[in-house]
């Protein structure tokens, strides 16, 4: 009796320490190797790259194979990848450094209804300041149609700006497309592939973009660092002006360490691709929406159902907020996240979900349930048995019609 009972509390303990981390779209962990990569460049490595003495020279090495790995992950030159602080300074970098470089006059600038902020504010602030926007709608998948961008192309068009995957429902959009029909009128074409850079395959030798964004932090790399491809012969007017580092295009000392983690984490990024990474975790992430559509009636997906990044899970759940889900979610140890806004305070939900056509009480009921390298079949189970009654037990408390 005594031993059973031990059990008993074994397993308790067991299933309240279990943690499933399923946030991947926010931050993934970064991997051993890449910190492995990186630890000397803080110490005994900790040369400025652009000193001439021995330590300068093995840090310039060092930054120079970094940048040769990022190129290599989506076919680009070395020369036409500058680092950044963050995703959100390569996009600003590529949106207003290409525009101010522009001397032609022309003043219409497209993008669409579900970019990241880093877009839409950037966006918005050029509104402000000279510029004509035009913001393309999606269809209910969250796609960016080619007929809408033709649609609502101008003589004075000079850039458009589509991401490249949603970074809420996960939907692919279709770049190759899209940015065909920019290089045919001539206009410059960026996409923000911070979701994407890393998890699918990108070449952008065959790819008619000018400009893309990524960022370490997506692809088991360091918080801190991101790079933007420029196509070769496109110029750029700086946004930080100083010491002429990154071709001149970015100044300030390049942070070492962390350039060194972003080349660590491309290589990763392709390992996983020659090891399949794609096929196995979209198997479970489709196992994962599968049960969450069955076990939870009027429940949904969100974003399209296939052209979607392989790790990329979201659903509607109706009648609930997801802020309660996550909190739920939280305390059985499962993280998530939610498209809607009402963690930061605000009570609009995500902009992205309302573009799709979704009504604001669905809308506020959604939830990104996003996997990763280490995501195992057991962490997907686990998920499936604990979020049921986390759904049934909140709509009893809903304040919402049609329960």
């Amino acid at each position: 009796m005594i031993c059973k009972r031990v059990n008993n509390i074994l397993e308790v303990i067991v299933m309240e320490i279990r943690k499933v981390y399923l946030d991947h779209s926010a931050t993934t962990p970064v991997a051993k190797e890449v910190v492995d990569a990186m630890l000397p460049y803080f110490t005994e490595k900790m040369g400025n790259p652009n000193s001439l003495h021995s330590w300068g020279r093995d840090a310039r090495g060092a930054v120079d194979e970094a940048r040769s790995s990022v190129a290599s992950l989506i076919g680009a030159e070395p020369s036409e990848i500058v680092f950044t602080g963050c995703g959100s300074e390569a996009d600003n970098l590529a949106i207003k450094g290409a525009l101010w470089a522009k001397k032609d006059g022309k003043k219409h600038i497209i993008t669409s209804a579900v970019e990241h902020h880093a877009i839409v504010d950037s966006f918005k602030w050029l509104g402000k300041n000279g510029y004509d926007v035009t913001i393309l709608p999606v269809d209910s998948d969250c796609v960016v149609t080619p007929d809408s961008l033709k649609a609502a192309l101008r003589d004075d068009t000079a850039l458009v700006s589509v991401m490249y995957a949603n970074n809420e429902v996960g939907t692919i959009n279709p770049i190759a497309e899209l940015g065909a029909i920019c290089r045919e009128r001539g206009i410059l074409f960026h996409t923000d592939a911070v979701q994407a850079a890393g998890h699918v395959p990108i070449d952008v030798t065959k790819l008619p973009v000018d400009m893309l964004t990524m960022a370490a932090h997506k692809m088991y790399g360091p918080k801190g660092i991101g790079a933007l491809y420029i196509r070769r012969g496109l110029k750029l007017v700086p946004l930080i002006h100083g010491g002429g580092q990154e071709y001149g295009i970015r100044s300030g000392t390049e942070n070492t360490p962390y350039i060194i983690g972003f080349g660590a984490a491309a290589r990763l990024a392709q390992k996983l691709h020659e090891a399949g990474e794609e096929s196995r975790v979209s198997l479970i992430r489709d196992k994962l929406l599968d049960g969450i559509i069955a076990r939870v009636p009027d429940s949904f997906v969100t974003g399209h159902r296939t052209q979607r990044l392989p790790y990329h899970g979201s659903v509607c759940v109706k009648w609930i907020e997801g802020e309660g889900m996550l909190l739920r979610l939280d305390y059985a140890g499962i993280g998530a996240s939610s498209g809607s806004a009402c963690t930061s305070g605000s009570l609009e939900p995500s902009h992205v979900l309302l573009a799709m056509g979704l009504d604001h009480a669905t809308a506020h009921g959604s939830l990104r349930l996003t996997l990763g390298k280490d995501t195992s079949e057991e962490d997907i189970d686990y998920v499936l048995k604990e979020f049921p009654p986390i759904v049934e037990t909140l709509r009893k408390m809903s304040p919402y019609k049609g329960k």
